[in-house]
Formats: structure tokens, C-alpha cells, sequence
């Protein structure tokens, strides 16, 4: 199981600086046909931003996974960070962390759709085969500075998410929930379906 963890300190080297000429090339094309912030910002639900995660893959990389599945759960706290979402390996889900969802929304809903964004397509490097978390951060890093430069907020929260949600941990609390609750998101991975009902 591979999972992303966000760290309130960064001693473990969790913020990755690279250089913009270490950057993923992509073709001129690819930037000038679709505009990443914009769609960004145009998304309207989790499954709007993983569509525009699997673009954002696919016009970097050139690889895409289809029949992912989106379950939603409270995943505790750690007093030395949260887990933001994980991707058992071999497996066709993601299961995100809901409560720094809920919370991001209610206190700084702006954040909300970069971190999302950056969360799944974090989780989605790791369905499609990086499985070594530090080649995954580094391949979301690079993606996501390629696509939206590196002074849009995404980017900047995909190079150090702990700066920007310094109140999503309690640090005198560790706790898990008794048991594993999945709420599955309906029609998450639309891109996979050949008909519609």
C-alpha cells in the first residue's frame, strides 16, 4: 500500500526543490491546447479534477490507467502529520483522507481545488506504476510545474503541502477510527465508461 503523507516538519526532506531545468518537457502543442489553470479552476467536483489529472498525465507522460475508483474515508491523525490518501498497490481505488477535505473547504476554500488536484494526481502516479514515494512526488512536482508554472498555487503546494496546511494537524492528538469506512464517489473515472445509463 503506498500512500501520501503529509509531514508538518520537512526534516524527512519532504519538499523537493527542482530546478525548472529538470522539468518534464512537453510539446508546444500540448500547453497551448488546454489551458491547466483555467481548468482548474473551471472543475466543479473531484471527479472534474481527476479528469484533468489523467490529462495532465497523459500530456506529460503519455501513459493513462482507466477503471479507477474514488472511496472517500476518515483516515485519523498523526501528531507528526495527516495521510492525505493512499493507493493500495494492484488495485483499482484511491482513498482519500475526507476530513482535511471537509476542513480545507471550511477554512480556506481556495486551496481546495489545488489540493485535491495535487493529491490525486499524486495517487494516480501510483496506480499507473511509481510506486517509490520520493520518484512520485518528484514526478507531481514536475508535472504540475510543466502544466502550471512554477508560481501557480498548485505547484507551489505540490513542493511543500505542509506550509499551507500547518492547522490540519493537532499535535497532541494521534488517533484512527475504529474501523475503515469507504464512501465511494459515484462516476469518478467518467473517462472509463463506454455508455452511458
Amino acid at each position: 500500500m503506498h500512500f501520501l503523507e503529509f509531514k508538518r516538519l520537512s526534516a524527512s526532506g519532504s519538499h523537493l526543490p527542482i530546478s525548472a531545468g529538470n522539468a518534464l518537457r512537453t510539446t508546444e502543442a500540448v500547453l497551448f491546447s488546454m489551458d491547466f489553470p483555467r481548468k482548474i479552476e473551471q472543475a466543479q467536483t473531484l471527479s472534474d479534477l481527476f479528469e484533468l489529472v489523467k490529462r495532465a498525465v497523459e500530456a506529460v507522460l503519455g501513459r493513462t490507467r482507466a477503471g479507477l475508483m474514488l472511496a472517500l474515508a476518515d483516515l485519523g491523525n498523526h501528531p507528526q502529520g495527516f495521510l492525505g490518501a493512499f493507493y493500495p498497490v494492484a488495485s483499482n481505488v484511491i482513498v482519500m483522507n475526507k476530513v482535511p477535505l471537509l476542513r480545507i473547504q471550511e477554512t480556506n476554500p481556495a486551496l481546495y481545488k489545488p489540493y485535491a488536484f495535487y493529491v490525486l494526481l499524486h495517487e494516480y502516479l501510483h496506480s499507473i506504476g511509481f510506486i517509490d514515494e520520493r520518484v512520485c512526488r518528484e514526478q507531481s512536482y514536475r508535472i504540475i510545474e510543466t502544466l502550471f508554472g512554477a508560481d501557480h498555487i498548485v505547484t507551489q503546494i505540490s513542493g511543500d503541502t505542509a506550509r499551507f496546511f500547518p492547522n490540519l494537524v493537532f499535535p497532541d492528538a494521534a488517533w484512527q477510527p475504529s474501523e475503515l469506512r469507504l464512501e465511494f464517489v459515484p462516476g469518478f473515472d467518467r473517462g472509463s465508461a463506454s455508455y452511458f445509463a
